[in-house]
């Protein structure tokens, strides 16, 4: 018999015509019966994985839900997840035949993993984490870490691929993560100075053996001149909800695009808004679909999380995780481009923390949630994790636990926590995930810098993040730009990273239908009959896409918190005199969103620290909602007011559909149904010039120099949004970022065919102007939104 190594290439798929005779009719339905599971697992072997490159039969998500299961007989077909052999003694592996094997800790089965930190004045920083097979309290095989700059970029364009050769190399030692006798989180720490150029390093990592094929043995990177701003990627949503047609979208082939782009003018820096891997499968083909299937929400709330239980989740996150981050073309790409990562519901289960209290208070989702955090701190963060997370097993009188888990650190090592700083740790545990949120602070560059909000981990249905993180994150803001502008360097652009879009279309309407008296019969109805299962989620029976709205900023219990969250931004611009841009995903489609003063106090744009575009990019795998969710959220595009100073709206921005695709109606010029990902550009002063669209002064069709004071958001609002879409010189990889008047080029690289296997894109640009505008004391402007 083969091992399971030797298989990973041959997965088992089932024969098509095998049809589950329960499979629901409904396209819509979000969860099928238990006599379909029961059919599946009993008569028909196992179900699907959660991600699989198998066939299955498209689903359509409505309203951008993503928790649609595959239907009929694709809900069995065999994925490609190979789980790491459990130690059939201590230190020791099944070779999948049955002989235990020890081994030698030189087995790299997942990474290297690359990111970025931070920078001073003076060095960069970042991290490589490899994942190593076996381990235990035993060290089995300590590696190190080669890096060797190789040059600098613009020479290397027209040299050969590793220079002169007359650069030094450096080596760097690991530091141990974590260790169990399955495997071993290995990280390397590592610096390099600033230049007056740009410079490409190649790293590697001698005496291992790497498992994939496609994985580089050496991998390179690119850190930018010392005067200037980092060229940035930003993406979300890097995976597929369960029972996706993976066949149908090509797989990920947007991270090849990702890889010619970065080949062309290499990426600094790629962002993760968050879902950088969909853990839902957790709860269909995974340990938790004996739970899912119990009919009453009462006892599904009740049901206890023991070792057992916590065991199987434990292995089963970290395999989605070695199978992900080792997936080609995702793998190529996160081992040469530095990640910086928030993390949202996906990389913990669909809906996380936005269900209902007592709901989200039961010992399964307390489990997986401190199981899901322990994995999202080592491969995304390269921290080590705390000792030992929650079982129902291990607890006090008060129902928490006493201390770490004795039982969880058998064999297994912990490294002491040791939190860099780029962190801004909030000083309480969240709620559900028992663990302090890790918000980000790095500089980017020159003169950008970012802020990440945690906001997951402090999430409740009624509030993102404590009143106390915000006040640190922006102790933290204040002092680290005003840092910046007493020195050579100071910050002009600020990027705040969210997991969800903050200027969207409000959606209340739907909030107030689903929450209104009407719904009640129909829930009691559904509880004794199963009528309109597929409205009414699978984990504490609510109706199902009340998860995903309260989600939103610009739901109605985020109202306060939103409207206070940017007005300290507002402050923030003017003390500084920082123009904010915001990122943000989730949504699976593309649209670009406005904050902007009030026309009637006509402020131009350039002066206006209200002003802050809000890029909307996400999904760069998952699929995209249908075109009818798109067109509705059109209509839904109104001009809001944030305060009476303060309004709101999408820029129609997208002047055409990709290609010659027909993806949107003809009025919809401003939400995008389409795979994309973000790249953003400082046009640095230091540069050469080349005037296109947001460079040079607008001229309106007499000649005359246009003017923007007094206008709406369904207008152009300054010259840098002036032939927005894909003939604005930001759109072009030839042109973006080559101004040099200090904005900054956004592009969203929307896919124009699905079905092309090399993720080719259609760019859609616009400029954001540089602030200039005298800085002063904080407004206290009314936080009332409407």
């Amino acid at each position: 018999m083969a091992s399971q190594d030797d298989d990973k290439s041959h997965p088992q798929v089932r024969h098509e015509t095998e049809r589950n005779p329960y499979s629901s009719a409904s396209r819509w339905r979000h969860q099928e019966s238990s006599s379909f599971h029961r059919h599946a697992g009993q008569e028909h072997g196992q179900a699907r994985e959660p991600v699989t490159t198998g066939t299955t039969a498209p689903l359509a998500s409505f309203l951008n839900s993503n928790r649609a299961e595959a239907d009929g007989d694709d809900a069995n077909a065999a994925g490609q997840h190979q789980p790491i052999n459990v130690a059939a003694g201590p230190g020791q592996l099944d070779d999948g035949r049955g002989q235990a094997v020890a081994p030698d800790g030189k087995d790299i089965v997942c990474g290297p993993l690359l990111n970025y930190r931070r920078m001073d004045e003076a060095r960069w920083y970042g991290s490589v984490l490899i994942v190593a097979k076996g381990g235990g309290h035993q060290v089995l095989y300590q590696p190190s870490l080669i890096l060797k700059r190789v040059g600098q970029a613009r020479q290397l364009a027209s040299a050969p691929a590793h220079g002169t050769g007359a650069d030094q190399s450096t080596q760097f030692e690991s530091r141990r993560l974590y260790s169990d006798p399955r495997v071993t989180f290995w990280a390397f720490d590592i610096a390099v100075p600033l230049e007056p150029d740009e410079i490409k390093y190649e790293y590697h990592v001698p005496g291992m053996r790497i498992s994939s094929e496609h994985k580089p043995r050496v991998n390179a990177f690119f850190v930018p001149a010392a005067d200037e701003s980092m060229r940035l990627m930003f993406h979300s949503c890097n995976g597929f909800s369960v029972g996706t047609d993976e066949d149908a979208y090509s797989g990920a082939p947007l991270w090849n695009d990702v890889m010619r782009k970065h080949a062309h003018a290499p990426f600094h820096v790629m962002i993760g808004g968050g879902d950088q891997i969909y853990n839902d499968g957790i709860r269909v083909d995974g340990p938790l679909r004996a739970w899912t299937e119990i009919a009453n929400p009462k006892k599904r709330r009740d049901y206890p999380f023991p070792e057992t239980l916590r065991a199987e989740c434990d292995d089963y996150y970290l395999q989605n995780y070695i199978r992900w981050y080792d997936s080609k073309p995702f793998a190529i790409a996160n081992g040469q481009i530095p990640q910086l990562n928030i993390w949202d519901d996906h990389d913990i289960i669909d809906g996380f923390g936005s269900y209902v209290d007592h709901f989200m208070r039961c010992d399964v989702f307390r489990g997986i949630g401190g199981t899901a955090h322990k994995y999202y701190m080592l491969f995304q963060q390269h921290m080590a994790p705390p000792p030992s997370t929650y079982t129902s097993d291990y607890l006090d009188s008060d129902g928490e636990a006493p201390g770490p888990d004795p039982q969880q650190l058998i064999d297994t090592f912990v490294a002491e926590p040791r939190p860099d700083q780029q962190y801004i740790v909030g000083t309480e545990p969240g709620p559900y995930v028992a663990e302090h949120s890790y918000n980000i602070y790095s500089r980017l560059g020159a003169r950008v810098a970012l802020v990440g909000i945690d906001a997951r981990t402090e999430r409740t249905r009624h509030q993102v993040n404590y009143p106390e993180t915000y006040d640190l994150i922006f102790k933290r803001l204040r002092s680290e730009l005003g840092a910046a502008a007493s020195s050579r360097r100071p910050i002009k652009h600020l990027i705040l990273l969210l997991g969800i879009p903050i200027a969207y279309p409000r959606l209340t309407w739907l909030e107030n239908v689903l929450r209104s008296p009407i719904i009640g019969p129909v829930k009691f109805l559904h509880r004794r009959f199963g009528l309109g299962g597929g409205l009414f989620n699978h984990f504490d029976g609510s109706v199902d896409l009340l998860d995903d709205l309260d989600d939103h900023y610009t739901a109605r219990t985020h109202k306060t918190e939103r409207a206070e969250l940017m007005l300290q931004l507002q402050d923030i611009a003017t003390e500084f005199s920082v123009r904010v841009t915001i990122l943000g995903g989730d949504v699976h489609l593309a649209a670009l969103g406005r904050f902007y003063s009030n026309p009637k106090l006509k402020v131009p744009v350039e002066e206006d620290n209200r002003y802050m575009a809000n890029i909307i990019s996400s999904a760069i795998v998952n699929k995209p909602p249908p075109q009818a969710v798109a067109n509705l959220l059109a209509r839904r595009n109104k001009i809001h007011h944030l305060n009476h100073d303060t309004d709101e709206t999408l820029l129609d921005f997208f002047d055409k559909d990709p290609g010659d695709a027909n993806k949107t109606a003809n009025h919809n010029k401003c939400t995008m149904p389409s795979r994309n990902f973000a790249t953003l550009t400082e046009n640095s002063p230091t540069a050469p010039v080349v005037q296109a669209n947001g460079d040079a002064p607008a001229a309106s069709q007499d000649g005359a120099l246009e003017t923007f004071l007094g206008r709406n958001g369904h207008s152009q609002l300054h010259k840098g949004e002036v032939g927005a879409g894909t003939k604005h010189k930001a759109a072009s990889s030839e042109t973006h970022g080559r101004g040099n008047d200090g904005s900054l080029d956004i592009c969203i690289n929307v896919e124009i065919n699905q079905h092309d296997p090399e993720g080719k894109t259609q760019g859609y640009g616009l400029t954001v102007p540089a602030l200039r505008c005298e800085t002063r004391a904080s407004s206290t402007t009314s936080a009332t939104s409407r």
